[in-house]
């Protein structure tokens, strides 16, 4: 496994080795020894996977209390990953990263707690995984928005995204409840 820090403080790009042969492939998509290792101590609790079809952007999505940090990994198709560092106190905070996900690149991306975490789906379906630190509290759920133009994210977008309405209605960095 190679695992290359971000321009994100704290946010890792991981590539497991994938063992193939004519029979298919086998790959470690965690492990906790192998991981701890390389800096990421994590304990989850929750997987999540979704199905999307070209054009849908999910996100930008953060829980402003129980932060979530994700193992997040493309297994069908391809996905368009943006990440923005919501934490004031750090040299990043505001800033975003953008890279592809997909099921032939098989890159994975730890995005710690204190981030807002949205994918785009650029294939003709995507399915995403993901594993969080915390569990899922409505209550407690914030949307960026997701076109922002202080977040910078260069979406490969042609046209309009296919939005939930709480993505629609995402705001901006400068109205956001963030961390500090």
């Amino acid at each position: 496994m190679r695992v290359t820090a971000t321009d994100l403080a704290g946010v890792k790009l991981i590539e497991p080795k994938v063992f193939g042969d004519d029979r298919g492939f086998f790959m470690e998509s965690w492990n906790a020894r192998t991981f701890a290792a390389a800096g990421i101590d994590a304990t989850f609790v929750q997987d999540n996977h979704s199905r999307s079809r070209r054009d849908v952007l999910r996100g930008l999505h953060y829980q402003i209390e129980h932060a979530q940090g994700k193992l997040v990994r493309c297994v069908a198709g391809e996905v368009y990953d943006a990440v923005v560092d919501l934490r004031r106190s750090s040299p990043t905070f505001g800033r975003s990263i953008g890279l592809a996900l997909s099921a032939q690149n098989q890159r994975m991306l730890w995005v710690p707690p204190g981030f807002a975490h949205g994918f785009l789906a650029v294939s003709e379906y995507a399915d995403f995984l993901y594993k969080t630190t915390d569990y899922w509290y409505p209550e407690h759920e914030r949307t960026l928005l997701w076109n922002d133009a202080a977040l910078a994210i260069a979406w490969p977008l042609e046209g309009s995204p296919i939005l939930a309405p709480k993505d629609a209605a995402g705001v901006p960095l400068a109205a956001a409840a963030v961390y500090d």
